[in-house]
C-alpha cells in the first residue's frame, strides 16, 4: 500500500513547482496551491531560505485535506518557515498564521509571505522572528498562544539544535495541538533522528499519514501524550 501510494502521490506533488516563462532581475521558483500561482523567492547562500521537497508534501496534504483538518480560522504556527510556502498555502485556505523563522531569515519570509498573500486571504498572516528554545515565554505567552496546528517541514537535520527544537515543540503545544510535520530522512543523519525521535515520543503520540519512500519523506500527525491542560 505504502509503494502503491507513493507511486501515485509523489508525481502529483511534485507537479505542483513549475520554471517561470522568463528570466527577471529577480530570481524565484513558482508553485501552484489552492488555485494561486505562488511565486517564492530562494537565497542559495542561507540553509533555510530554500524550498524543500518536505514544504511539497506538506503543502499538499494541507490543500487536499482542509475541510477535514478545518483550517478556516484556525490558529496555527509554523516553526522554521524558510522561505514561507507552507505558511502562505496555510493562509490561502483561511487560516491564521503566524510563520516564524531566525532573524537572518526573516527579510526574505516577510517578502514572500506578503508578495503572495496581499489581498487574497481571510487572515492577513503575520511572520515573527522565533529562535528555538530562546525566550519562549516571551516569543509565544502560554496563556495567550493557543495554537490549533503547529506546522514543520524539514526540521530535524544535522544541527545543534534539537533539544532547543524539541524545547519549542513542547512549549508551543497544548492538550489539544496537532502537530503536522513533514521529514526528511537522510542516511547520514539515522542516529541524530533516531535520538529525536526517541525523545520526542517521550511528549508525543505520533502516527504517520504520508510514507513517500522515493523522496524518503513521512509526513506525520502527532499530539501530546498528557492530558492536562497547560
Amino acid at each position: 500500500d505504502s509503494q502503491s501510494k507513493d507511486e501515485w502521490l509523489v508525481p502529483k506533488i511534485l507537479e505542483r513547482r513549475f520554471v517561470p516563462a522568463y528570466l527577471t532581475c529577480v530570481a524565484w521558483e513558482g508553485f501552484n496551491f489552492v488555485g494561486h500561482e505562488i511565486k517564492i523567492v530562494e537565497s542559495t547562500d542561507l540553509f533555510g531560505a530554500t524550498v524543500w521537497p518536505s514544504a511539497l508534501v506538506l503543502c499538499y496534504f494541507l490543500e487536499k485535506n482542509a475541510k477535514q483538518l478545518g483550517l478556516e480560522d484556525k490558529r496555527i504556527i509554523e516553526i522554521g518557515s524558510g522561505t514561507g510556502l507552507v505558511s502562505i498555502v496555510a493562509s490561502l485556505l483561511g487560516a491564521q498564521v503566524i510563520a516564524t523563522d531566525l532573524e537572518d531569515l526573516i527579510g526574505n519570509l516577510q517578502y514572500n509571505v506578503v508578495r503572495n498573500t496581499k489581498l487574497k486571504c481571510k487572515h492577513v498572516p503575520q511572520v515573527k522572528e522565533l529562535t528555538w528554545g530562546s525566550n519562549l515565554e516571551e516569543k509565544c505567552p502560554e496563556s495567550s498562544s493557543h495554537f490549533d496546528y503547529i506546522l514543520a517541514a524539514d526540521v530535524v537535520y544535522n544541527h545543534p539544535y534539537l533539544n532547543e527544537l524539541l524545547e519549542t515543540f513542547d512549549h508551543l503545544c497544548q492538550e489539544k495541538t496537532i502537530i503536522l510535520w513533514a521529514m526528511k530522512f537522510r542516511k547520514e543523519n539515522t542516529l541524530i533522528q533516531n535520538n529525536f525521535f526517541h525523545n520526542f515520543q517521550k511528549l508525543f503520540d505520533m502516527e504517520a499519514i504520508y510514507d513517500l519512500p522515493s523522496l524518503g519523506i513521512k509526513l506525520y500527525k502527532a499530539r501530546r501524550r498528557c492530558t492536562f491542560t497547560k
